[in-house]
Parts: structure tokens; C-alpha cells; sequence
């Protein structure tokens, strides 16, 4: 795991800008968080072909909040999971703000199952606050839902890939994120809670202040997930972030996308399920000291 977050520091350190270094925890959620920013719907444009959206979890509806489907990768025929916050007032009340239900995550689970079945490799993009937690999503089973998404994922014999866009929080994010490789944009963020709901336990007030505390506590940006051992590679962003040049950050993903790719379509089933259980089991590897 050390030798794998060593090798992949100067990649996010190639042509980032000055400014991108020095940005807060809270500057980068803010990015993150940007109307403007490409979302799931922009890199399927940008870097798939012949996509095909498949709808509804055969059980109750079809969940806006995920795109799920297959497409062309090149040459490579791939399955697609991504979550859609939306832009106008009316879809992002359709695809309520990115925010799944749990017959979203059910969607989602069809695609894994056509994945692993069928031999695709998973291609996922997370950017979502957090998965839908009122009374009717806990009333569906959200939580079992979630725990489903991933257990599946886990136990994937093909390759997959997930992509950190924009926000990453909570079951929510995660049940789209157990992947052999994580990539991470520079300016996204990847965080168990966001920083306002973190402050407001924490503190019991969700302050500017206290707002930008809890963001650097949480060690929810790119760099921090990096040191951590958490996400395997940052992507660079356009100066000023992915929404000044959407086209010049679509690519840059997919390049990176297609490089680890090449990587994992050699190993065999077994290595590809065994890598990923090496990888999550390295996890909190970083927090480890051995006395002397």
C-alpha cells in the first residue's frame, strides 16, 4: 500500500497549478459542490459511446439520482453506474439533488450482477452528499440496499474503476465505490459525513468556522485520501477547477481511466477479486505505528 501511494503522488503534482496546492479543505468542497461542474451524464457524453441506460429496480421505481447502463469504452464494451445531482430546479427535483433512493442502489445492483456476469469491466462515478434518508427510503430498506451495492462490488470478478467527480459522502458514496482502483479529482472530496453535518454534531452549530474545522478534520480532500491510502490516484483538474474547461477534465479522467484499465484487464478473475480485497483490507494501514 506504501509503495503504491508513494508512486502516485507526483501524478497529482504534474501541471497542478500553485493555487491548486494551497486550497483549504473547505475551498475544495466548495469546487466540488460547483453548479457548473461536469456531473455523470457529462462524462458518459464525453468518453462512452452507444450508451445504454437501463431503468428501474424491477421492485418499486426508477431512481433519477443513478444513471445505470452499458456502453462502448473504446473498444471495450463496459458497465456504467454514476450518480446525477442535476443542474435546472426541475431535474434536480427529478433526480432528487443526487441523493439515491434505494431503488436507486437497486438499479445499481443490476448493472453489477450484467457486469460480472457478462465479463464487463465496472466503470462507476460517485457524487453524491449522501444516499436519501427519509422516512419512506428507510421504510423501502436503504440501508440493506447500500450494504447489497456492496457486497457486490466486493466479490466482482471483472475490473472496476471508481471515480470520485465531485462529493463523496457517506453509505451512499461508498456503495459505489468499492472498486479495484479509486480515482479521485483533484478539487473532489470523499468524506464519511459532510463538514455542515459533521460541525452541527460536533458542535452543535454549523458555523463558517466551524464548518471549515470540521473539513479539515475530516481529511476529506484529495491529497489527505491519498496520504491515507483511501483513493490510488488524483486527477488534475483545469486551474480553477473542473467546471472552467469540462472537456479538459473529461479527458484527463478518462485518460487515467484508460491507463488503469489496460492495468487490470491482464489480471485473471482471481487476481482482480483478490487486488481489491488486498486493497480495502490495507486500509487504516496508515493510522498503524510499530513502537520501538
Amino acid at each position: 500500500m506504501a509503495s503504491r501511494i508513494r508512486q502516485a503522488i507526483p501524478k497529482q503534482t504534474n501541471g497542478s497549478a500553485p493555487a491548486a496546492s494551497s486550497r483549504s479543505a473547505i475551498q475544495r468542497v466548495r469546487l466540488a459542490r460547483h453548479a457548473s461542474r461536469p456531473q455523470t451524464l457529462d462524462y458518459i457524453e464525453g468518453l462512452f459511446k452507444d450508451f445504454f441506460e437501463i431503468h428501474g429496480d424491477r421492485r418499486f421505481a426508477d431512481d433519477g439520482a443513478i444513471i445505470a447502463g452499458l456502453a462502448n469504452f473504446g473498444a471495450t464494451p463496459v458497465a456504467i453506474v454514476g450518480q446525477q445531482r442535476g443542474r435546472s430546479t426541475a431535474d434536480r427535483l427529478r433526480r432528487n439533488f443526487g441523493k439515491p433512493h434505494p431503488e436507486g442502489y437497486r438499479k445499481a445492483a443490476r448493472v453489477y450482477e450484467l457486469a460480472d456476469r457478462f465479463r464487463l469491466p465496472l466503470i462507476t462515478f460517485i457524487d453524491t452528499q449522501g444516499a436519501e434518508s427519509g422516512v419512506g427510503a428507510e421504510e423501502r430498506g436503504q440501508i440493506e440496499a447500500i450494504a447489497r451495492n456492496l457486497e457486490l462490488m466486493a466479490r466482482l470478478t471483472t475490473p472496476s474503476i471508481a471515480c470520485a467527480i465531485g462529493e463523496g459522502g457517506s453509505g451512499g458514496a461508498i456503495a459505489l465505490g468499492v472498486a479495484n482502483v479509486v480515482l479521485i479529482q483533484e478539487n473532489a472530496c470523499y468524506s464519511v459525513i459532510t463538514p455542515e453535518g459533521c460541525a452541527a454534531i460536533l458542535w452543535r452549530e454549523a458555523t463558517e468556522e466551524n464548518v471549515a474545522r470540521a473539513a479539515d478534520a475530516l481529511r476529506l480532500s484529495a491529497p489527505d485520501l491519498l496520504r491515507l491510502g483511501v483513493v490510488d490516484e488524483i486527477v488534475a483538474e483545469p486551474e480553477g477547477g473542473a467546471h472552467t474547461n469540462p472537456a479538459e477534465a473529461i479527458q484527463a479522467l478518462g485518460a487515467a481511466i484508460t491507463r488503469h484499465l489496460n492495468a487490470l484487464m491482464k489480471l485473471s478473475p482471481t487476481e482482480i477479486r483478490a487486488s481489491r480485497e488486498r486493497k480495502f483490507a490495507a486500509m487504516g494501514s496508515a493510522f498503524l505505528t510499530t513502537a520501538n
